[in-house]
């Protein structure tokens, strides 16, 4: 029983000292828990010659996945951008309605149309005109008629055939008639016929009812939604044209109501549209809307956009940039150097030797030209993972569960 015993404990002792063997060796060949020809983070920190807690070392192998560059600095211009779409100039685009009650009788012009002011769009076989014409024939020939009295009171007068009065009422008769005569030439004249057309219609005795509606500027035919044979009203909707000035154009754009502070009337700005790639568009803010939307939080704004060739349409997709500012310069990340977290964080990966590399927070401005400006978190010269970053975050989270 005693022998039994002795070997137990010899057999104890035994284990224990093999165990203590081990793990010096264990200690001795694997100093950080990890073998030195493969990438290793050490999540815990406990090791203070191994990796940090936002740090990872890579391995030979992995150094070809992950390039490196000094930090630089670059100009940030101060912009904001915005969305909206091309649309009529509604200051400078003009519905044509008919001035007087008629039916069209033809017209002249087509949507796409360009035109002159002045330029015939319809006629109306107009009942106004034809009285207004009629007024002008009789007013005509009663002043002839006065006048014809008048010259026949004075000659009897010489004779004395005829009082004083009788010929100062012929007088009187022929002033008249010389003011009812222009006010009729008048009338015509609001239809829009000239001198020339009155004189001939008055000489012809002849009324003509057909109201010619001239383009009021020089434009574009935006709509046209007349007919032969259609009876139109003075400011019956819809007008039988509408014309509209097409040097410059409107950009329609609804701005966040965050941003919406930073614009102001009369500022320039740049528009590209996908229908003209590489080609930017002048202009300037011409309105700021006074309300908020209720549904999407966003405030219209108005923009004049320059247009001597023509060559927008209405309805057009636009981007917008407008400057606030000088330039900012900043430090610099290539785009694909700068990871954002789970949490929302942005974060870069510095180094000092090209293998250990650490995680380090920073605070982030605009993105231009492929590179994202770093306000805050790291110093122009700094190295750090332009390429790469992604996958040295995925391996700290992979060593950290």
């Amino acid at each position: 029983m005693a022998l039994r015993t002795t070997n137990s404990r010899l057999s104890a002792a035994i284990a224990a000292a093999l165990f203590v063997v081990v793990v010096v060796i264990y200690l001795t060949w694997h100093p950080g828990g990890n073998s030195p020809s493969t990438g290793s983070a050490n999540p815990g920190g406990t090791n203070a010659s191994g990796p940090g807690p936002n740090s990872v070392d890579l391995s030979n192998s992995q150094l070809s996945s992950v390039k490196v560059a000094p930090v630089e600095e670059r100009d940030f211009p101060l912009e904001k951008e915005a969305v909206g779409s091309i649309d009529f100039n509604e200051y400078v685009s003009v519905q044509v309605f008919t001035p007087y009650q008629g039916r069209i009788i033809a017209l002249f012009a087509e949507i796409g149309s360009d035109v002159k002011k002045g330029q015939t769009l319809f006629t109306i076989d107009s009942p106004d005109l034809l009285q207004a014409e009629s007024t002008l024939i009789a007013a005509a020939g009663v002043l002839e008629l006065d006048r014809k009295n008048l010259d026949r009171m004075r000659d009897l007068y010489t004779t004395r055939a005829v009082s004083q009065h009788d010929v100062e009422q012929a007088t009187s008769d022929e002033q008249t008639a010389e003011g009812n005569l222009r006010a009729a030439r008048d009338a015509v004249r609001i239809f829009g016929k000239g001198d020339a057309d009155i004189d001939r219609i008055i000489a012809d005795r002849l009324a003509d009812p057909t109201l010619v509606v001239p383009s009021p500027i020089t434009g574009r035919i935006t709509a046209r939604n007349g007919a032969p044979g259609l009876l139109v009203q003075p400011g019956s909707a819809p007008a039988p044209f509408t014309v509209a000035d097409i040097d410059t154009m409107w950009m329609l754009a609804n701005v966040t109501e965050a941003d919406s502070p930073v614009f102001r009337v009369g500022q320039s700005l740049q528009v590209a549209l996908d229908a003209f790639p590489g080609r930017v568009f002048e202009g300037k803010i011409t309105a700021i809307g006074t309300t908020v939307d209720s549904s999407t939080r966003r405030v219209l704004l108005w923009s004049e956009i320059k247009d001597p060739q023509h060559e927008l349409r209405s309805g057009m997709f636009a981007n917008f940039v407008i400057s606030l500012g000088q330039p900012m310069h900043s430090a610099a990340v290539p785009v694909d150097g700068v990871v954002r977290e789970g949490d929302g964080t942005m974060t870069i990966w510095v180094t000092a030797d090209r293998r250990r590399f650490t995680r380090r927070t920073v605070r982030i401005g605009e993105e231009r030209d492929g590179y994202r400006q770093i306000l805050d978190g790291v110093q122009p010269g700094e190295l750090v993972a332009t390429e790469g970053a992604l996958l040295l975050s995925n391996a700290l989270a992979t060593a950290s569960q």
